[in-house]
């Protein structure tokens, strides 16, 4: 009887901060301010105030930084802007270990996977670069290349689009409620995640434990 009530799901789709890589260190984040020479409080508010538009691909990660640079009074020259890249980069690459590792059985066992992430140009050739095995998911939706990020429906249409089967069989995980509320009115399964610990409880409330036990 279980099997007969078994959600089916064909595709994971994964969001990629904060689900595949880890919560930014503290000390990744100073060493990201001093590139620039700027104090914490006033650096994070001119690096959130134009994060959007360089995560939809309005800014390119040029012109994003001369723009942060320029909130913070600064100037930056080639080499400033790829030591700011690299950082940044750095930032968001500490790497959620078990659900890597989750993906890649996923993988081996014909789940179909799935990367739908609000990113910038550099911040997608950054990490893709640390984490080749990335590049093994059966598509990447990439809010840059798009000109549009979640939580818009459009761009949950165009992933179930890439991963190519029905909305209703991909189960879709995320850090943020309003992408987990979007992508449920997609018709996704969805799940949110915050610690493990959660997540693995609400994916057996819902039935899918078997999914975690590939």
């Amino acid at each position: 009887m279980a099997d007969e009530t078994k959600i089916k799901i064909s595709a994971v789709l994964f969001d990629y901060g904060m689900v595949l890589s880890s919560v930014p260190d503290e000390l990744d984040w100073r060493a990201l301010e001093r590139v620039l020479g700027a104090e914490e409080k006033e650096f994070q508010a001119a690096y959130w105030k134009y994060r959007d538009a360089y995560d939809r691909g309005a800014l390119s990660a040029a012109t994003y930084w001369n723009t942060v640079a320029r909130d913070l009074e600064k100037s930056i020259d080639p080499e400033v802007l790829r030591a700011l890249i690299d950082a940044d980069t750095t930032v968001w690459t500490r790497p959620n270990t078990v659900m890597m590792e989750w993906a890649t059985r996923l993988n081996r066992a014909g789940i179909k996977t799935g990367l739908l992430s609000n990113i910038g140009d550099a911040m997608e050739i950054g990490v893709l670069g640390r984490f080749p095995a990335l590049m093994e998911f059966t598509h990447h939706t990439f809010s840059h290349r798009l000109g549009i990020a979640k939580p818009d429906a459009d761009i949950y249409r165009y992933a179930v689009e890439g991963l190519g089967v029905p909305a209703g069989e991909i189960l879709f995980v995320d850090d943020r409620e309003e992408n987990i509320l979007a992508a449920r009115t997609a018709g996704m399964v969805a799940v949110q995640y915050l610690e493990h610990g959660r997540f693995e409880a609400e994916m057996a409330r819902l039935g899918l434990e078997w999914l975690l036990a590939l």
